[in-house]
């Protein structure tokens, strides 16, 4: 496969802070001091590419580490760009048939299983425990498991419907497993995924277990099960009546998630409006509500009792001893949780937990994990918690983006802006000449692509695109580290999270290292931020650093250097105000300090001076336009390989960098002056084409 390299990268936000009965088979599996996990490298002092330091360090770390030992398995070496995970194949009806399967033999004390549709993982593939709700059932990840079966050793607790085994009981259940996975695979993560009451379940296992390198993703915890706004109904469902409680299930199936989003979960969002309407009204009247009454099934009345005395006893333990957890935490809190005041309760954790991340998800209920959102993978991977060792490496363990990822990035993230500019693209052969596509571009790495930075980067959503479905190269770009900041307790899901599924890194010279030496494609903007943050004037101007740096770090791997131009800010947007405006609005001065106070740990180049210093983050003040058209030229690849001067040699160097400044802008200007001759730079004129020709897959535009 393609060598798997960033993607949809752009300026983050600035704010910080059937009828056919189903057979679900399953596997039995009985499972019972390391470094924490840190989950990026330390940034550098001034975000430049030093080459001596670090090929010293590179060099150093190998002769400690690589002599003897073979280096890492290479995740994207068994999975390949835009794989199938799975993703809505399965909905809540899947659950409640799977669920009915599972209590069919149920019976005697707590066990584990591994489901079938899990498969196969990687290799080095570290292990993620389910610890399910008030259910039991374990089936919660019944979505989720193509997905998740690939990238972990997947087990989930099911606690059968007559069980009445105490929280401490439960406790030692989980505990035992992890002295068997720890055993069994040493010196790797464990991850833990507590639904609801599974919440509870796993912080008290991770106090109680401290020296164990744990990953808790907690799903709407229950650690808030005191201020649950359901406890004045709690003594009306303990005095609800045997005969009288095929109700109850009616009830809290409103309560406990979104029915809307349960039945949305595997409707394909590309179906005409209509007829995704006709179908989500076919789910709730006749899949939805006749599921409903297999609650009674799964949680009988004394089962209830039970479970609610569990939360209780769940919360309580929990909550004494939250303090002493030292494991990396993840928090998943719905917005339309009607259970638990879940929102509220992910800030408390994110203010009590030493290393605690929140994403919000602000349309979903009580059960997130069975309702219409986005893989729990994609999640995990978006917030940089996938590792398959005490510390997680940007190229072993990054998993590529998979064909649903990709869908939902193009329609949901990036929708109105690939479809306004109708990106074109063209590339330069060996022999000079321009044609259209990215022909010109090498398939095979490593390759440093080198360019120019529009205005808030975005041009990298297009180009991403682009190379995925021509070249199937996913290329992989450095990100400000800004993005990797996690201090807002209300963060929702976003376009910096979405960035990092494709493949962003963040900015340091060892991770440039690290890619190059794995033969990916990288992206490379020199004028970084400033660049993309100029001022008003500025379009098009490069506004490079006079260092040439990657023109070293690109002849110690030979790598072959494409630089591009990119044009069309200009076409959508008019800059009427850049960071000296609004810095002179007291209003917005004082707004922009604010929101901005958090990135002033990231000190990138400090000692540059003038135009390529440290660049402040800020939205600047735009005027749209009627879209216009984004166009892509790649220059002639600049070959390094067999040229060892390069490396040492920085007066040789720096012509390779001043070969490699002037030809992107000679694309720039190349693409300027040919724009005017494209007969369908409008979105006007393109929309008509296309309602015009039907048959066709592209808009034209100019002849190179």
């Amino acid at each position: 496969m393609a060598t798997c390299s960033s993607s949809l990268l752009v300026l983050p936000n600035l704010r910080l802070s059937s009828n056919q009965r189903r057979n679900f088979k399953v596997r039995a599996q009985i499972s019972g001091e390391n470094k924490k996990a840190t989950s990026l490298e330390p940034v550098n002092n001034n975000g430049s590419v030093s080459l001596s330091t670090t090929v010293q360090n590179q060099k150093g770390a190998n002769e400690v580490n690589g002599k003897g030992k073979s280096k890492r398995k290479i995740v994207s070496d068994e999975i390949e760009l835009l794989w199938d995970d799975g993703y809505g194949s399965k909905s809540v009806k899947d659950y409640f048939a799977a669920a009915k399967e599972i209590l069919k033999a149920d019976g005697g004390p707590p066990r584990w299983f591994s489901p079938v549709d899990c498969g196969r993982p990687v290799e080095d593939a570290p292990t993620l425990l389910f610890l399910p709700g008030m259910d039991g059932t374990g089936m919660g990840l019944v979505p989720h498991h193509k997905a998740l079966g690939k990238a972990f050793h997947v087990s989930c607790l099911h606690i059968p419907v007559l069980d009445r085994t105490p929280f401490e009981g439960l406790l030692k259940v989980v505990e035992d497993v992890l002295r068997q996975e720890q055993a069994t695979r040493p010196n790797k993560p464990i991850y833990l995924v507590g639904d609801s009451f599974g919440g509870c379940l796993a912080l008290a296992v991770a106090a109680r277990n401290r020296s164990l390198d744990l990953v808790l993703i907690l799903v709407n915890p229950a650690t808030s099960f005191d201020r649950s706004p359901l406890q004045p109904l709690l003594p009306i469902l303990e005095m609800v009546p045997e005969e009288l409680h095929f109700t109850v299930p009616y009830a809290l199936s409103f309560i406990m998630g979104d029915p809307i989003k349960m039945a949305t979960l595997g409707i394909d969002n590309q179906l005409p409006t209509g007829v995704k309407i006709e179908k989500l009204r076919q789910r709730l009247t006749k899949t939805m509500l006749p599921l409903l009454s297999e609650l009674g099934g799964i949680i009988p009345r004394e089962t209830l009792l039970w479970k609610l005395k569990l939360l209780r006893s769940g919360c309580a333990y929990a909550n004494s001893r939250i303090h002493a957890v030292q494991a990396e935490v993840l928090v998943l809190a719905s917005g339309k949780d009607m259970m638990l005041p879940s929102q509220e309760e992910a800030k408390r954790l994110h203010g009590l937990l030493k290393n605690c991340s929140v994403r919000c998800f602000k349309d979903n209920g009580h059960t997130l994990l069975l309702e219409d959102s986005i893989s729990l993978l994609t999640v995990i991977k978006g917030t940089g918690k996938y590792r398959r060792s005490w510390r997680y490496d940007l190229v072993s363990d990054f998993l590529p983006p998979s064909k649903g990822e990709l869908a939902y990035a193009l329609d949901e993230v990036l929708g109105f802006l690939r479809n306004a500019v109708g990106s074109v693209f063209f590339s330069t052969m060996e022999d000079g000449k321009i044609v259209k596509g990215l022909a010109g571009v090498p398939d095979k790495g490593p390759v440093l692509l080198v360019g120019y930075h529009m205005l808030m980067g975005l041009e990298l959503g297009p180009m991403s695109e682009a190379f995925i479905k021509e070249k199937n190269i996913l290329f992989r770009g450095m990100a400000h580290p800004v993005l990797y900041s996690d201090n807002d307790p209300a963060k929702a899901f976003d376009y910096g999270d979405w960035i990092k599924v494709f493949g962003a890194y963040p900015v340091t010279a060892t991770n440039l290292f690290k890619l190059l030496d794995s033969k990916s494609h990288v992206l490379l903007f020199p004028g970084g931020a400033r660049e993309a943050l100029h001022n008003r004037g500025e379009q098009y101007k490069l506004i490079w650093p006079e260092q040439q740096e990657f023109v070293r770090m690109a002849a110690r791997f030979g790598a072959t250097i494409v630089p591009f131009g990119t044009v069309g800010e200009d076409d959508i947007a008019e800059l009427v105000l850049d960071y000296n405006d609004l810095m002179k609005i007291p209003i917005l001065n004082d707004y922009i300090t604010e929101v901005t106070r958090d990135t002033k740990q990231f000190k990138l180049r400090e000692e540059s001076e003038g135009e390529v210093a440290n660049q402040p983050l800020y939205l600047p003040g735009l005027i749209p336009k009627v879209p216009g058209r984004f166009y892509y030229l790649f220059g002639k690849p600049i070959e390094t390989k067999g040229r060892p001067e390069l490396v040492k040699d920085k007066e040789e160097a720096n012509q390779v960098y001043l070969e490699v400044k002037a030809e992107v802008e000679n694309s720039i200007a190349y693409l300027l002056k040919k724009r005017e001759e494209d007969p369908y730079r409008s979105v006007l004129d393109r929309l008509n084409y296309s309602l015009t020709h039907t048959t066709a897959t592209h808009v034209p535009s100019f002849e190179p």
